[in-house]
């Protein structure tokens, strides 16, 4: 068995160390199993020290022109080996307990992919109570968060992976796909929720609430048009970091 690690990143040279080595760290219960595992990380663009600073970490590096996060994911999707695709953003820091709920699933063989549960780092008040919200929404109806996203390969390259009509939800059009595959197969997805993955919070930090719920009406007023156009989803494309 082979495991995928890919991490899509673009301008990430803050975070991108700290994340690879708590990816490196987290693997083990892979490793206990005799599973190879690899770590790929896609340069979305980049204009600063990402893609360097990934390669002396050990990462392969990979590029993508396109500056979307679908298409980065996909970028280092086609460059993987692995029997099995793990996404993690390189804002987000997975434990060994994940990894090892992870392993769990797949050798159960009832899975063909799922995400877990997040956990927002030192966040309190409304910011902590819709990450709650959202990790509640998220086992209830499948959907994968896209900072840890698990999916069988073959599975993924079936479905075509992400979809590059979306710049933003485009893991919770996937999660549907996917799902349906699933049971096509006569499996399901799951949402692992024991070890919640830590992220970072700083979108929460460095865009208003404003800004949030001017998206989140915009995305139910024009029932999610918006979210196939770049300039409106600037809240995740805009470079803060």
């Amino acid at each position: 068995m082979r495991m995928s690690l890919v991490i899509p990143a673009f301008n990430e040279e803050k975070l991108i160390g700290r994340s690879l080595a708590c990816i490196r760290s987290s693997l083990a219960p892979f490793h206990a199993r005799g599973w190879e595992t690899e770590l790929i990380v896609c340069d979305n663009n980049s204009t600063d020290r990402t893609a360097e600073l990934a390669r002396e970490a050990g990462a392969h590096v990979v590029f993508e022109a396109v500056n979307q996060i679908s298409r980065a994911r996909n970028r280092g999707a086609q460059a993987a080996q692995g029997d099995w695709l793990i996404f993690v953003d390189a804002d987000s820091y997975p434990s060994s307990g994940l990894m090892e709920e992870v392993a769990r699933a797949i050798e159960s063989g009832r899975y063909v992919g799922g995400g877990s549960t997040v956990r927002l780092e030192g966040v309190t008040g409304l910011t902590r109570f819709m990450n709650g919200m959202w990790n509640g929404l998220s086992r209830t109806m499948g959907w994968a968060a896209g900072s840890f996203i698990f999916c069988e390969t073959a599975a993924f390259r079936v479905l075509g992976g992400l979809s590059e009509a979306l710049y933003a939800s485009e893991e919770i059009e996937f999660s549907r796909r996917l799902r349906q595959h699933a049971r096509e197969r006569g499996k399901s997805t799951v949402i692992l929720a024991r070890y919640p993955l830590a992220t970072s919070p700083r979108k929460a930090t460095l865009c208003s609430r404003l800004e949030f719920g001017r998206m989140l009406w915009q995305t139910v007023w024009r029932r999610g048009a918006n979210l196939r156009r770049r300039e409106d989803c600037a809240i995740w494309y805009d470079g803060r970091r």
